[in-house]
């Protein structure tokens, strides 16, 4: 964990290792080779992936960046499958049906990769949220592809076909924003009898989201990933609590598919698709990925620096290889050889990609690690006395070190009542220096509510002089 965080490199990885040492030509000698049941837990450990990614998801970095990100999961998805198809068919000699099918497997960024790198490397909000974003939408457009290439191959009315994935998307967008909606109302106004049961009812409304999308013919990925972000940015009452259960279910849901998908492989048959993985991989990566940027984000005012970054972090991981099993279940021919091209063509890449990333960054002057850190603020709503107890931590690097309690300038019906300053509680006066590390207790009353926190955010970030210099939140009055 210690070298994946430092390099930037998944270590789901290692447990992929683990379920190939598992499997048959390993030391476990354990048989599978069940790819329905590897296709049907994947589907539902995406479920969850999805769901912590998007409760992670700020909406103030995400919505500048919903342009891009959208037509990075639309018309890039459709450049990426066209040039990687071509690459497969003309160079490695593949039929146009498994050309096609792997084109469209390979297209889509894992947003189970993307999640665990990206929030480990220092990078610029904008081009974060537009990875983020992008690897949380295009899972929709790629599945309803491959679908359709692994039932009919080529398709002969392509409009038709652009009308199915325009629907699905349509009706799974407005599922997922109208569950997340109704969730978060009733998170924010019915207290739960105990606060371990926020946790667990966000992912149930999560989940809820995606079977409602399924249900109604669309895309319940796009469903589960809207709800999470619109209860992700809702501020819910006991807020890390939620979000640490839901990162711990992510990484159990990773390991478990990761492991699966090892056990699923069959490393001797390997050999003979080395070659053509790396082809197709070299295809996808220097010609179908910065050709996907650059004709996706022409119209967007984004420097090169930014656009060069983005088409080397388009990190596959194991999104494409559940994909690879849909073939696998509707009985496409050579299916077992596209799984292997697949297999191979992620692992490889990812273990370029992932640890050149920071290196990347920092060539290209996109290092943004001397960035403020964001505040932890938990909420516990007090519904009698109508007011809010907030949790504040203050962590390293935040520009709230050296700031008096008198400097924060809360609004008049909040205050700092509480500061736990290792391991010692004090009650602070106003000329009391907050200090990296401090744990403060905010009470404030519901109409402040979040104004007091929009303002704890802003002296985080722009420390005592927020307001005045245009650093956000406002000032008290």
């Amino acid at each position: 964990m210690r070298i994946s965080s430092r390099s930037g490199l998944p270590s789901l990885l290692l447990y992929l290792g683990i379920g190939i040492a598992m499997g048959q030509d390993g030391i476990g000698n354990v048989s599978f080779s069940n790819a329905e049941l590897t296709q049907v837990i994947g589907y539902a450990a995406l479920v969850v992936i999805l769901t912590e990614g998007g409760l992670g998801t700020k909406w103030k970095e995400i919505r500048p960046a919903l342009p891009a990100a959208a037509a990075l999961s639309l018309l890039g998805v459709a450049v990426s499958v066209g040039v990687t198809a071509a690459g497969a068919h003309y160079l490695v000699g593949l039929e146009w049906r498994q050309s096609l099918i792997i084109g469209a497997v390979v297209s889509s960024t894992d947003a189970a990769a993307v999640f665990s790198v990206l929030r480990k490397v220092p990078l610029p909000a904008r081009v974060t949220g537009v990875l983020e974003a992008e690897s949380g939408f295009n899972d929709a457009p790629v599945v309803i592809l491959v679908v359709a290439f692994s039932t009919a191959g080529p398709v002969e009315h392509w409009y038709h076909l652009i009308g199915e994935i325009a629907l699905e998307l349509a009706i799974g967008a407005a599922i997922g924003l109208a569950v997340g909606w109704l969730g978060s109302y009733g998170l924010r106004h019915v207290a739960l009898p105990a606060s371990g049961l926020y946790p667990i009812a966000v992912m149930a409304i999560a989940t809820t989201a995606y079977a409602a999308g399924a249900i109604a013919h669309g895309s319940g990925f796009l469903a589960v990933y809207l709800a999470a972000m619109v209860m992700g940015n809702a501020k819910l009452p006991h807020w890390p609590a939620t979000r640490g259960f839901a990162e711990g279910l992510g990484w159990i849901a990773q390991i478990g598919m990761f492991v699966l998908l090892g056990l699923l492989v069959t490393p001797h048959e390997l050999a003979d698709d080395i070659v053509p993985a790396l082809v197709i991989g070299l295809v996808l990566t220097m010609v179908a990925r910065p050709l996907e940027v650059v004709l996706s984000l022409a119209p967007f005012r984004m420097a090169w620096q930014e656009k060069a970054l983005m088409s080397w972090a388009g990190l596959r991981g194991a999104v494409p290889i559940i994909l690879a099993t849909i073939p696998m279940v509707t009985g496409v021919a050579d299916s077992e050889r596209i799984f292997n091209i697949v297999f191979v063509l992620v692992v490889v890449y990812t273990l370029i990609q992932g640890p050149t990333l920071p290196w990347l960054a920092r060539k290209l002057r996109l290092d943004s690690s001397s960035e403020a850190a964001d505040l932890g603020i938990e909420s516990a709503p007090l519904e009698r006395l109508r007011g809010h107890l907030l949790s504040v931590s203050v962590p390293p690097g935040s520009r709230m070190h050296g700031v008096e309690v008198g400097e924060l300038r809360l609004p008049k019906g909040a205050a700092v009542t509480l500061v736990v300053r290792e391991g010692t509680s004090s009650v602070p006066s106003p000329t009391t220096v907050l200090r990296q590390g401090d744990e403060l207790l905010v009470v404030t009353t519901d109409p402040v509510r979040d104004a007091t926190e929009a303002r704890l955010r802003a002296v985080a970030h722009g420390g005592k002089l927020a307001g005045w210099l245009g650093t956000g939140g406002e000032t008290a009055r």
